[in-house]
């Protein structure tokens, strides 16, 4: 999976470290003085690099955990994002990832115990208020799972934590790591989700859509909460049909009334972002959409965007409650 691994010469005998190196003994190491020397250059293809990414572990010093924007949450006060990863396994037309770095590397910051001290600090300065934190926002939460060992590492955390919620967000079936302990009744574990015909032609690399809500299910008989993201909505002449489809198969095997929440969001990138990916992927028919530029954020036509998310909305009321309804405005 991974051929070459950079690490930062002083993040080399951290224990992290050193347990992906075995989890990785065949991986070509090259060692470097700052993540940035490798990951930051502009002379880098992107689409090139997607084919055979490389690993770069490296240590964060600061911003382990940010405000999340205006527009994100699940109807919580604090919300906050933290980034233990950046880059994504996985390879969607989508993706803003693609349009923010140069670098298709993965960065892996190994300093773990930073991120949750900082979390700790946050949810004691308010103990008695519930505190939201989201993984998932600069890669996915569990699809490197069996290599970082993320969600082993910070669960038994967030469950010391009484007031702090967690959000993992994913499109993986990496769910042993969570199979193995009892379930977190303030983590949510979020899967994304697109119709089938839309994550043939723009989600390459991730499972099928059938196989994110089979472990969606195994892990809501288990006791865990659910999540469930459509976002973002994609454009297709019978998208009411798509998504009708989608939702049906969804809450067949989803149990509606134990389930946490529902989001959903429509495509946007910021237009520089747009132009970068445009010009890695020229053909791709996602770029060719009714779309339109305002206010630096590219998207499709306010009349089309607010009509899928009225219909999508009024569908998927057939199934949930308004009150585990969160439309995502970000």
């Amino acid at each position: 999976m991974i051929d070459t691994l950079y690490i930062e010469t002083a993040v080399q005998n951290h224990p992290q470290v050193k347990a992906i190196c075995n989890r990785l003994p065949k991986a070509r190491i090259i060692n470097c003085e700052r993540y940035s020397e490798v990951f930051n250059p502009k002379a880098q293809n992107f689409r090139l690099q997607k084919q055979h990414p490389a690993l770069i572990l490296a240590e964060k010093f600061q911003k382990f955990v940010l405000p999340a924007p205006s527009g994100y949450g699940l109807g919580g006060n604090h919300n906050y994002y933290f980034s233990h990863m950046l880059n994504c396994v996985y390879d969607c037309r989508y993706c803003f990832l693609q349009g923010m770095y140069q670098s298709a590397n993965y960065v892996l910051f190994v300093n773990f115990e930073a991120y949750q001290q900082r979390i700790r600090e946050i949810c004691q300065e308010t103990p008695d208020t519930d505190i939201y934190f989201f993984s998932g926002y600069d890669c996915d939460s569990l699809a490197f799972e069996p290599i970082t060992g993320f969600a082993e590492q910070f669960l038994p955390v967030f469950s010391e934590l009484p007031n702090a919620w967690l959000e993992l967000r994913t499109k993986s079936t990496q769910i042993r790591s969570l199979l193995q302990r009892p379930p977190l009744p303030k983590c949510i574990v979020a899967f994304s989700l697109s119709p089938e015909g839309v994550a043939e032609k723009v989600e390459a690399k991730a499972p099928t859509v059938l196989k994110r809500i089979e472990a969606a299910a195994k892990l809501q008989q288990l006791g865990w909460p659910i999540g469930l993201r459509f976002d973002p909505l994609i454009y297709q002449t019978d998208y009411r049909q798509q998504y009708q489809k989608l939702f049906a198969q969804v809450f067949a095997a989803i149990n509606a009334e134990t389930l946490h929440s529902v989001s959903l969001g429509v495509f946007r990138l910021p237009e520089q972002y747009f132009k970068k990916m445009h010009k890695l992927y020229p053909d791709a028919k996602l770029f060719a959409s009714p779309l339109q530029t305002t206010n630096g954020m590219v998207s499709y036509h306010t009349e089309l965007e607010q009509r899928m998310m009225a219909d999508c909305q009024a569908m998927l009321f057939d199934y949930i409650p308004p009150n585990k309804f969160f439309p995502c405005s970000f």
